[in-house]
């Protein structure tokens, strides 16, 4: 049929274009002048002229499918060392800016068909290294999690995309503090992570109160270190024991009060999101 074969060159037409353009963006990428967030201001101009192009409009969409289902499949069949091999991976993430912020509306299923993709350009961007991209697609993937009001996949995603956004922050104290975030309590998504640390403070206050127990039995030494986590002490509660004894118990009770203020934010949260 004439205008299957015209939609047919005009699609093919459109997927070269979005190959020559990540071909030039590549070398543009490898320039060492060039920082990689730097060279997402020109990926981003990239994306800007593309969907900019009348012939986006003429290509309408075909049912529930997406548009470069052919760029996705070789974005994740990438293989390094090959000339240019990283050319059709970001292919893959510019086709996918292309359907995402496109003049052409997608429905519920194509949302979550083009979720699926970034999330695997994500994992590919982030394992050949280009962590910024990595950043670009997790960022999508939650957003588009948010619009079909997947909850459970937003919140897989948005751990995804705190730990994406720590590596590709450099080392240094901002990193080491974003690392011990993670650990804590998966960035907010794991609040129960929390509990964990919490048995971790109870057991190491009460063993520090042993060695500084003084006249007290082992046995009150433990109730107060048990206990004290979630009330302070008075001073005759301590009478007997080393002086550091007190220095403990006070400070016990201020890691108590954060820890389960902090664990009650987070659950409360988690509730109402569910």
């Amino acid at each position: 049929m004439p205008g299957a074969d015209a939609q047919s060159w005009r699609l093919n037409s459109f997927i070269d274009d979005i190959g020559d353009r990540a071909l030039r963006y590549t070398e543009k990428l490898d320039d060492p002048e060039h920082g990689e967030t730097d060279a997402l201001r020109e990926l981003a101009a990239h994306v800007e002229v593309l969907i900019d192009r009348p012939i986006l409009l003429a290509l309408g969409r075909r049912g529930n499918q997406l548009m470069f289902g052919t760029l996705y499949d070789k974005a994740a069949k990438v293989k390094p060392g090959e000339e240019a091999w990283r050319a059709p991976l970001l292919a893959g993430l510019m086709a996918a800016e292309v359907e995402f912020r496109g003049p052409l509306r997608l429905s519920q299923t194509q949302n979550t068909l083009l979720a699926a993709k970034y999330q695997t350009l994500a994992g590919e961007l982030t394992r050949y290294g280009l962590l910024a991209h990595a950043v670009l697609a997790w960022r999508r993937t939650v957003a588009l999690h948010h619009l079909t009001e997947d909850v459970q996949a937003e919140d897989r995603c948005g751990l995804a995309l705190a730990r994406a956004r720590r590596q590709a922050t450099p080392r240094g104290w901002r990193r080491a503090l974003s690392a011990t975030s993670d650990l804590l309590c998966g960035y907010g998504y794991r609040p129960f992570w929390l509990l964990g640390w919490v048995a971790v403070q109870i057991l190491v206050c009460t063993v520090l109160a042993l060695v500084w127990a003084g006249s007290k039995s082992w046995t009150e030494v433990v109730y107060l270190g048990t206990t004290t986590f979630l009330g302070p002490l008075g001073p005759a509660n301590t009478e007997g024991m080393a002086a550091p004894a007190r220095i403990l118990f006070a400070a016990e009770t201020w890691l108590g009060a954060v820890s389960m203020s902090v664990f009650f934010a987070l659950l409360v949260r988690r509730w109402f999101r569910q």
